[in-house]
Order: structure tokens, then sequence, then C-alpha cells
């Protein structure tokens, strides 16, 4: 999906403009203050790639603004919604879930769900306490972060990455079955890689302190520690991340300039801030909404008005006609009703839309179709009476890796300080999530909870309240957690050009699927087109 170019060097030039895109005035500002430079208008953040539609387009022009339907209150269905009265269009938002924000679901006390099957929880945590079933991190470079500034929603740090919480291989390791501080791990790792290189500058040294297998183990490691390629060289990649990051269509990214020669970054001493994550989707810092991810998503219903979305009402047909759309759903009652408008913008999975009735084409439905399914994802929300990972382990936030079924292991980064709290007692995908998907939801929790106290010891269990889990390929309307597009195929380039006077918008249809981020930047180019097509007519 990402396009990788390498050049020579990286001047400050280049370096302010990557700081630039995609950011406030204020975090280019602060970036150019602390090089030393004084701020000047070229050097001022750009974002050619988007331009908001004004309500001055329609006034300026003598032209009447229009009415679209959106289907989908989700993040990608709700930004189109937002942008589009801001500019004055009539907007009306169809639901089919009981609440927006889409896989952006935080769970708290009293709220139900009702899956597939047929599966019914309630929760029953504290007042406060809450879980991030889907959507939990921001990172500060995604224009989620631009929509939190704009509506003014509250929000915190989120502890991507904390040296005091654990790693846990039951299957591998000097002492499989002992949890070990990431800080310890890693000042281990790096300092037996350090003694095995210095020993490599003796002719022989490896031959006599390694086997072939050891060495191939070596070879392994350090290909993927230094993203090398398969030569052994380094030329860079996209854990240095990108000049312009990706977005939706087609916007594959801009790597950065560089890297540097070897004598170039040594000089740079930037060894000393080795940062713990380098993953460009993840680095540190990251945030989240106070009080729950799906906050954002109340104030985008209230930005937009809680009178034009409609929840409860699923869609069962899109329909282009000879003036606009008409989109078929379903009442809270059971009825059918219809809403027509001059076009809608479909921020639906793929894979749910296809069994609508529609006159779309085929062409569309088999490039929807190139989305087979939804990836499967689980998480459980263990609440506790105590937070004793802080009391007993000293660990405040973020995540403890595992070799076990429950991948990984989440830490609260809210309530510090208060009695109760909530662990997020696994996260995992693939296999393993379909096999506690399988599960009942008290069988969840009691294989969540065993495998917990291997590394907490008993008060996981005997602390232990309520909990929650979500498999999200069972969760109806949403099916799956993620879907990943083939962008360089033909299907999806018809699906950006959109069907008739239907747009289509959602993280699948971005170079970043999974995140906020690409559902804000696909409904950005799903209302651009939209805006254009109307300002051109």
């Amino acid at each position: 999906m990402v396009t990788e170019e390498s050049t020579s060097g990286v001047s400050r030039r280049n370096f302010l403009q990557a700081v630039g895109v995609g950011s406030s005035a204020g975090v280019m500002f602060a970036t150019m203050g602390a090089m030393g430079l004084a701020p000047t208008a070229a050097a001022q953040p750009r974002s050619e790639s988007w331009v908001a539609p004004l309500r001055s387009d329609f006034t300026l022009s003598g032209r009447s603004t229009k009415k679209v339907v959106i289907v989908g209150a989700g993040p990608a269905g709700l930004a189109s919604a937002y942008e589009l009265q801001k500019a004055g269009y009539q907007v009306t938002v169809l639901e089919a879930r009981h609440r927006p924000g889409g896989r952006t679901l935080t769970i708290r006390g009293g709220d139900s769900e009702t899956d597939v099957d047929g599966v019914t929880q309630t929760a029953r945590f504290d007042d406060g306490v809450y879980m991030n079933a889907g959507a939990a991190r921001i990172a500060q470079w995604m224009v989620t972060m631009d929509y939190l500034r704009e509506l003014g929603v509250p929000y915190e740090v989120f502890t991507n990455a904390n040296a005091d919480a654990y790693i846990y291989n039951e299957r591998s390791g000097a002492t499989p079955g002992n949890p070990i501080r990431h800080r310890t791990a890693k000042a281990d790792l790096f300092g037996y890689v350090s003694e095995l290189l210095s020993l490599a500058t003796n002719q022989g040294a490896l031959d006599a302190r390694l086997t072939a297998e050891d060495k191939e183990n070596l070879r392994a490691f350090l290909r993927s520690w230094g993203s090398l390629q398969a030569d052994g060289t380094y030329a860079g990649g996209n854990n240095r991340g990108f000049e312009v990051y990706p977005s939706a269509w087609n916007e594959h990214g801009t790597p950065l300039p560089g890297p540097g020669t070897v004598s170039e970054v040594l000089a740079s001493k930037v060894g000393q801030y080795f940062p713990f994550e380098l993953n460009w989707e993840q680095a540190m810092l990251m945030f989240q909404p106070k009080g729950g991810m799906d906050t954002t998503y109340r104030y985008f219903v209230d930005a937009i008005g809680r009178q034009n979305v409609r929840f409860s009402s699923p869609v069962t047909g899109v329909e282009n006609t000879a003036g606009g759309v008409k989109v078929t759903y379903t009442t809270p009652n059971g009825k059918a009703r219809q809403v027509e408008a001059d076009f809608a913008i479909v921020a639906a999975p793929p894979f749910v839309m296809r069994r609508w009735d529609t006159n779309w084409g085929s062409g569309v439905d088999a490039a929807l179709g190139e989305f087979t399914a939804g990836s499967p994802a689980g998480k459980i929300g263990l609440q506790y009476r105590s937070r004793f990972w802080e009391d007993d382990h000293r660990i405040f936030g973020g995540i403890t890796e595992t070799d076990m079924d429950l991948a990984h292991l989440w830490y609260p980064s809210y309530g510090y300080g208060e009695r109760k709290g909530l662990v997020i007692g696994y996260y995992n995908t693939g296999a393993n999530a379909r096999a506690y998907a399988d599960m009942t939801p008290r069988q969840r929790e009691r294989r969540a909870v065993e495998q917990g106290v291997k590394i907490h010891g008993e008060k996981y269990r005997s602390e232990l309240e309520s909990s929650f889990s979500i498999a999200w390929h069972k969760v109806p309307y949403i099916e799956g957690a993620w879907a990943f597009p083939n962008t360089q195929s033909a299907g999806f380039k018809q699906l950006q050009q959109g069907a008739g006077n239907v747009y289509f918008a959602g993280d699948w249809m971005s170079e970043i699927s999974a995140w906020q981020h690409g559902a804000f930047w696909s409904a950005r180019y799903a209302v651009q087109a939209l805006h254009t097509r109307v300002m051109t007519a």
C-alpha cells in the first residue's frame, strides 16, 4: 500500500514539511522554535489534498444546497455529515445500530449488546469504569486529533508503552513462564546484541561463540529489529515515519528523505533517546478522549443535530434514480421507509452492503466483493475491586505482551488513584479471536483469568468483580474488526469514483484501515468529490 523511496540527506525544509502536514500551526511553530528558525509563511502547514466545502460556495455562486443521505453513524459517516452540514447541505444519517460510533464502541455499566448468535451481555461496571471495546488510541499526528480539538472533545494521554509492563512468554525465552519487565528484556537484548556485534569485530569470534542455528536466529533478529534489506543492508523503512502520512484515494504517503550515513547517524547521538515504539502508526505520544472513545461521536451527533441522525434504522436498499438517490431502511418499529436525496454517502462495511437491494451494477458489487469478510478480533474488559497492578506491580498504564492466546493485556490509562479499575484481559485477532468468540461469555472470562493469574498472581482472580467481552465478527451490522483494501485494484479505483449519485467512505476505503484517521480521510475525499460535482454541474 505504501511505496518506499530513498533519497540522500534530510534537509531542515523537508523535516519541517513533514511536521507541518496534518499538524496544527502550534506544532509547526514549536518545531521551528526548537530548531532555532524564525517562522515564515512558506513553512506554515499545508493541506492541499483537502479543501473543505464552505457556505459561501453556494451563496457567492447562486447555487442551491443539496440534500445528502448518509448511511452509517461511525467515524466516516458522521464526519461526512459534519463537513457537509457546515457547508449548508441538508443531511440525514441512517444508523443500523442503537448508538453512534461503529467500532469506536465504549461499554459502560448498563450497556447491553446482542451478537449475531443471539447472545446478550449486559455490562455491570461501576460508574466511571468503562471499556473501549474497539478503537482505543490515537496517534498525535492523526487527523482524529484535529476533530477532537475542533469539536471540543476533552482528551488525555493513552499510555501505549510502559517500561514497567511485562513480557510473558510461556514457550520461549531464558526463563519461560516467568514475567519480565519490558525495561529488563530490552536491556538484556540490547546488551547481548552489543556484545555479539563487538565479538564480530574479531575474525572467527562468532564461530567460537555461536552455533549455526544461533547465528541464523541472530541474523533473523537483526533483519527485523534493524529493518534490513534481504542483503543485510539498511535503506530505511516505514518505521522512520513519513513526510506526508497515508490517507485515502491513492494518497500512499511520502517517505522521509534518507537515511543518512552511519557516521551521520552516530554523530547525531539519537540512540540516547531510543523510542519504545517505532511503529509509525503507534509511536508515542498517544491519546484517548476522556470518558471513552465514543465520546467523540456523541459530540459529532450534537454538532450535526440529533434530529438529523436516525438510530436503529438499518438500510436494506440503495437505488440511483433519475434525480438522485432513494434509500430504503427499516424503522425501529419494523416498518419499511424510504428517504430520497440528491446524493448518498455510504459508510457501511462492504460485505454488509452487498446484501442490500441496489442498482449500482455488477462492477461495483464485484469491487465490494474484494472485501470478503471482516477480520476477527476480540477483547474482554475485567473490572477489579482494587487496582492491584498499580499497588502491587507499580504498573500505571501500558501493555503487557504475551505469547499466549490472550495476546495483549492492557492496563487503564485513566482513573489513576481510584479504588477500582478495568483491565483489558485479552486483545487478540485471527484464530485466537475466533476461538474465544466460540466460547460463552463466562468461558471467555474464565480462560482470560486463568492466563492472567500466571502474570499477576491470585489477585487477578480473587479481585475480579465483573466482565464484558466482544467478538467483532459477531457484532450485527459490523461483522468484523477491519478490512484491508487492495488500493491498486481496478475495483478499488472504481469505488473511489462512486456509483452514480452514491459515494463510498470508511476506513476500508483508505490507506490506513483499522484507524479512525483512515475513516476520517475517506470521508473528506468523498465529501470533496461530491461537492466538486455539485459546484461544477
